[in-house]
């Protein structure tokens, strides 16, 4: 017998990284909502209309992450990590390109996206 799951199965999860309401830029993977939003280098304020639900590139379904651009550093650093966080839990963590965040400038983040696979 084959394998199959339903979309709002896979949406119900999609759904609780799209209630973040704050998305961080970070140096290294934060293990807590205590540390990505100390070690935050720039931050994005995130409302439900920055999240689409959709299918899956390959399976499955996806949340796509809106763009954000222009958005002040708030401390100096080295960013490598995206995180997106709601009022008291860490969300989800992704990994981006390494960027120089100079305290006083500005940084920009792409748009992305969380893909759940259908089962094989």
């Amino acid at each position: 017998m084959g394998k199959w799951v339903a979309d709002v199965v896979l949406d119900g999860a999609l759904n609780i990284v799209a209630g973040a309401t704050r998305m961080v830029a970070v140096n290294g993977q934060p293990a807590s909502f205590a540390a990505a939003n100390a070690g935050k280098l720039a931050e994005a304020v995130m409302a439900p209309a920055d999240f689409t639900l959709a299918a899956g590139d390959v399976s499955g379904r996806k949340v796509t992450v809106a763009a954000k651009n222009g958005l002040a550093v708030l401390s100096n650093g080295s960013a490598d990590h995206v995180a997106l966080l709601d009022a008291t839990r860490l969300l989800y963590v992704t990994t981006c390109p390494v960027q120089s965040l100079p305290t006083g400038g500005t940084v920009n983040f792409a748009a992305w996206a969380v893909e759940i696979g259908a089962p094989v």
